[in-house]
C-alpha cells in the first residue's frame, strides 16, 4: 500500500490516463495516456540525512516542528532535491533543520520503506560545532547520548533502525553500511 495518491492525468497532454500494462514489454501496470501514449512511471522518493556526532560521542537530534509527526524527534533529513546527489541533499537538510555545521562522513544506512514508496540514506557525519541553528522546520536541536535519546518519541522507524545499528557499531568500534528493509 503507497500512500501517494495515483496519477490522473497525463502529465504531457492533460488526458485522463488508464492504468494498464504498457505495450512496451513491461510487466507492470503503469499510468498510460490513451491519447498521446505517454507511460508516466512512479518511482519511490530518495529521503536523505545524516548521523552528527559531536566529539563527546553525542549526537544530533531535531525536535520537528512539521507533519508528520510534529513534536517528535527525527536525525535532520529530508526529500532530496534534483541536480544534487545523496551526501550533498543530506548535508543541506543538515544545515538546513539544525543549523549545523558538518564534515561528511560515509554512508552508513540505506533503508527500503516499501510501504510509503521511499528510500532512506544516513551518512555518518562529524559535528564541526556544538552550536545549531534550527530553521523553521525544527522547534529544537539537541545533542544526546545514546541513554538519553528519547527513543519512545523518535518520529521515524528508520530514525531508530539507523540510530540503533550506529550505536551497536560504535560500541564495536567497528562502521559498516547497513541495509534495512522497514515493514
Amino acid at each position: 500500500m503507497t500512500l501517494r495518491s495515483p496519477i490522473k492525468h497525463c502529465r504531457a497532454c492533460g488526458t485522463a490516463v488508464v492504468y494498464r500494462l504498457p505495450d512496451d514489454g513491461d510487466t507492470k501496470q503503469r499510468a498510460v495516456c490513451p491519447a498521446c501514449h505517454t507511460v508516466h512511471y512512479e518511482n519511490p522518493l530518495n529521503v536523505v540525512g545524516t548521523v552528527p556526532e559531536f566529539a563527546d560521542g553525542r549526537v544530533l537530534l531535531c525536535k520537528r516542528n512539521i507533519e508528520p509527526r510534529w513534536g517528535k524527534w527525527t536525525l535532520p533529513a529530508g526529500f532530496m532535491e534534483l541536480d544534487e546527489t545523496t551526501a550533498q541533499g543530506a548535508a543541506r537538510e543538515t544545515d538546513e533543520e539544525a543549523g549545523a555545521q558538518i564534515e561528511m562522513g560515509p554512508l552508513f544506512s540505506l533503508l527500503n520503506v516499501r510501504r510509503v514508496g521511499q528510500v532512506h540514506l544516513f551518512y555518518r557525519a562529524t559535528l564541526l560545532s556544538d552550536q545549531f541553528n534550527p530553521g523553521y522546520e525544527t522547534i529544537e536541536a539537541r545533542l544526546f547520548t545514546e541513554s538519553d535519546v528519547p527513543w519512545d518519541e523518535l518520529a521515524f522507524r528508520t530514525v531508530k533502525e539507523t540510530l540503533e545499528a550506529y550505536f551497536a557499531d560504535r560500541r564495536r568500534g567497528s562502521f559498516g553500511l547497513h541495509c534495512i528493509d522497514v515493514e
